[in-house]
């Protein structure tokens, strides 16, 4: 019954479409709007005349009157049509369907009820609406729609362009805070014929002229470092990494990573700057320090928590990872503290660290908390801490139970950085498919000497959700990856 109406609407558009076409030799013109005002700067030009343009979002009144909305990036304004004014044109007005895109040419007024209106002298129908748009934004079928129709999506749901606008403010005072911070931003390859700076799995392609397998960059940190080789001390990039990897609420293939490295620091002073770098962030886009996400209330006011791995480990599961060595004596402590955990294609000791991790304590951090110092098996790039070789100067930052970002003082011991990337190998010939490979030429950098340097990384779309309080990441990417429609 719905397809049946649907089809009506739309023989009904093609209709008027067929009448506009005998009305103009160009259905579809190219004016030149250069100088139009946006609806709210025609709203602050009271009884002078004015030019703008937008899309028809309501329809109400008929014969000699008619009443419109008409939207535009900035907002709505209303539209008096009447015949008095355009005489013969108003038969024109006929033709308009909601969703129609027009450029409106008239005089500002303020209606009785005190409403700003253009009193309409001409219009142009710019672009016909063929497909209706769903009367309420839920008469779309499901969320997904919103998703594969993002279009749709930001043409009838304010909300959601208002997400989008703050992405773009989120990513804009970014690269201004870090500009401000003595940064250079940077660009470095997508495509890569070793893939590295994270433990994940890349997107595989070929290069034909080449002749050789590439992968779609999963982090751009080893081509950041060999810039700090090079000299430079502060860096950073706004990249598209690509991980092959699970779709979920906080997961997504595509997605956009900030990373800067900051040479003769320490990650001490990288936990001083991101604090100062979100009380930003939140003032620039939230105007508060204090914020909600998903009915969880977070106070960025504060200090931010610090916690080391084993201390929180140590809290939730009473399991001291100092006492642990090898993976047999790991899953002997799960078994007498009768925890389950699916370990299942993990493999190392770091690996079992990190699932335990996420399992039990992950999910019971809510305030806004830096989790520091990882066992040195977690991460093959970072540096080993001096008074403690088994772990590692890093911290991550989380919030109600979601990483938002990591840093790290960054290993530049070559000889080092060799032995554990071949310990990584040995857990790739074992199954793992996450394991970091061997990158020959990083080494040869990091023989040419890079100096004591702290890296940080955060997940833009993750830290736009915590901002804008959305449930899903697919609320904050514009196209997120789908399944192929059915």
């Amino acid at each position: 019954m719905v397809d049946l109406k649907l089809n009506e609407l739309q023989r009904q558009r093609q209709d008027k479409l067929a009448k506009l076409k005998n009305l103009t030799p160009n259905i579809y013109p190219q004016p030149n709007l250069e100088n139009k005002l946006n609806t709210s700067q025609a709203k602050e030009k009271i009884d002078q005349q004015v030019i703008t343009a937008g899309r028809i979002m309501s329809l109400r009144g008929h014969g000699k009157i008619m009443f419109a909305d008409l939207q535009d990036q900035t907002g709505k304004i209303q539209l008096f049509f009447q015949e008095k004014t355009l005489a013969d044109k108003m038969a024109n007005t006929k033709l308009l369907d909601l969703g129609d895109i027009v450029s409106i040419s008239g005089k500002i007024f303020k209606t009785i009820a005190g409403e700003i209106t253009i009193d309409v002298q001409e219009f142009q129908i710019l672009s016909k609406n063929i497909r209706p748009l769903p009367e309420k934004f839920h008469c779309l079928k499901d969320q997904e729609d919103c998703y594969r129709q993002r279009y749709v999506d930001l043409i009838v749901n304010p909300k959601s362009r208002q997400v989008f606008e703050t992405r773009t403010k989120v990513l804009s005072e970014m690269r201004h805070f870090l500009d401000d911070h003595g940064f250079m931003e940077v660009e470095t390859p997508i495509l890569q014929p070793v893939y590295g700076g994270a433990s994940a799995k890349p997107f595989v392609t070929h290069h034909n002229e080449l002749e050789m397998d590439m992968y779609l960059r999963i982090s751009d940190e080893l081509y950041l470092k060999r810039l700090i080789v090079g000299g430079f001390e502060k860096v950073y990039e706004v990249s598209r990494d690509f991980r092959n990897e699970s779709v979920s609420r906080f997961h997504n293939p595509e997605f956009t990573q900030i990373e800067f490295y900051w040479a003769y620091v320490d990650y001490e002073v990288l936990m001083n700057f991101t604090q100062d770098l979100i009380k930003h962030l939140l003032m620039k886009t939230r105007k508060t320090l204090k914020i909600s996400f998903q009915g969880t209330d977070l106070d960025f006011s504060k200090p931010i928590k610090r916690l080391t791995f084993k201390d929180a480990i140590l809290e939730k599961t009473k399991i001291n990872i100092d006492e642990i060595k090898t993976e047999e004596e790991f899953k002997k402590a799960l078994e007498i503290g009768n925890l389950k955990l699916d370990l299942k294609g993990v493999y190392g000791l770091g690996a079992y660290f990190d699932a335990l991790y996420k399992e039990y304590v992950r999910p019971e951090i809510i305030e806004p908390t830096f989790i520091m110092d990882y066992p040195a098996e977690m991460i093959a790039l970072a540096k080993r801490k001096e008074n403690d070789p088994t772990k590692i100067a890093s911290f991550q930052l989380l919030a109600c139970g979601i990483e938002f970002l990591k840093a790290y003082n960054e290993l530049n011991d070559p000889e080092d950085q060799s032995n554990r990337w071949l310990a990584e190998q040995k857990l790739a010939d074992q199954g793992s498919k996450i394991a970091s490979q061997f990158d020959s030429d990083y080494i040869r950098a990091l023989e040419y000497g890079m100096p004591p340097t702290a890296g940080w990384g955060m997940g833009v779309d993750r830290f736009v959700q915590l901002v804008t309080d959305s449930a899903t990441i697919k609320d904050v990417i514009l196209f997120p990856s789908m399944r192929k429609e059915e």
